[in-house]
């Protein structure tokens, strides 16, 4: 769940209780439609409508000319270019869909790929209007691009279960905590139907491929704002992953929330987000009213930190570092060894 602004003030069978908790869909998502949009706040800051505005002109394939629009635009810079895109052409004749299928490849790690669905197809703009952020519905963004790199090099760190918060369309950086991490289970989540409904396809793509090994890995739509989405996970994750899903006010709370409740008593959320005005400021004052150890980040990967430096040097046009640089924030319920902003 992954978007642009520049900052204002069930899939498979489960193997256990735990796994067919997280799996059914007996949830609010298990609720009609109705009763999930009817439990979501209306967004009403400025930054939010410009970013409906955007996603409606892409959508009309208009140009964006709106001065507000072009503000909270993060497409000046697509990414930082930690994987390879190569189109995949599937080798199975009973495969008569018209989707199409890329190879998103580590360029630092190429053992490592996923198989993303490329084409999509259209949104229409009342699903846009009337479900949960659908943000995340447009493009793999360099948040959660940089968070997949990240997964890939401390790979070592993961274990047990793992949950991505917010993933959007293709939840790419848990798909590679799935494929390079020795973890039991991924469950790769976003609040909107939409993603979700494409995340399952990939799973099975990728599953089909082999790409998961022992690895179980499930798909949900986890609200943060719903209390039953929240209760059928509590206490299960050692790791929560989440990036750039900070600057929706009236879900920051909540976001925090969720993280808390999920992780277990020594679990840690990673969370990447550029800082978007007081944005990532305001979410790290919620979480540690909440009672959560907040460590920030600010250069944690070399390859990433090599490329904001040349992006500020030569890409000052097209790069923002206040919206684009993601800082990586570490989430623990108790106190960690090393609290500095500069690693």
């Amino acid at each position: 769940m992954e978007r642009e602004s520049t900052g204002t003030a069930e899939n498979s069978n489960p193997a256990s209780p735990v796994r067919k908790n997280i799996n059914e869909d007996t949830t609010c998502a298990a609720n009609s439609h109705t009763s999930r949009v009817g439990t979501c706040a209306t967004v009403t800051t400025d930054v939010a409508r410009a970013r409906w505005t955007l996603l409606r002109q892409v959508l009309c394939q208009k140009q964006v000319d709106n001065p507000e629009v072009k503000q909270v635009s993060v497409r000046r810079f697509a990414s930082f270019d930690l994987f390879s895109r190569k189109t995949h052409v599937t080798q199975d004749p009973s495969d008569t869909s018209d989707d199409q299928w890329v190879e998103y490849r580590s360029v630092y790690f190429p053992e490592y790929s996923a198989l993303l669905r490329d084409n999509l197809g259209p949104l229409r703009v009342n699903e846009v209007l009337n479900s949960f952020d659908n943000t995340g519905n447009v493009c793999v963004w360099p948040s959660e691009e940089v968070m997949a790199h990240y997964c890939l090099q401390e790979r070592h760190m993961f274990k047990g279960a793992v949950c991505e918060l917010g993933g959007g369309m293709t939840c790419l950086a848990g798909l590679m905590v799935a494929i390079c991490a020795d973890v039991k289970e991924v469950l790769l989540s976003d609040g909107n139907e939409k993603s979700i409904q494409n995340v399952r396809g990939v799973v099975e793509k990728n599953k089909q491929a082999g790409k998961f090994g022992s690895t179980f890995v499930s798909t949900r739509v986890v609200r943060w704002d719903c209390e039953l989405d929240i209760t059928a996970l509590e206490g299960h994750f050692d790791t929560v992953i989440c990036a750039d899903c900070l600057f929706l006010d009236q879900y920051r709370a909540s976001l925090v929330d969720a993280i808390r409740r999920l992780l277990q008593p020594n679990g840690m959320a990673l969370v990447f987000a550029p800082l978007r005005g007081e944005t990532l400021g305001l979410f790290c004052q919620l979480a540690q009213q909440a009672g959560l150890c907040v460590s920030q980040h600010q250069q944690y990967d070399a390859q990433v930190w090599d490329v904001h430096l040349k992006m500020l040097r030569e890409g000052k046009e097209a790069y923002d570092e206040n919206i684009h640089y993601p800082l990586l924030i570490t989430l623990t319920k108790g106190p960690q060894p090393v609290s500095n902003s500069n690693q």
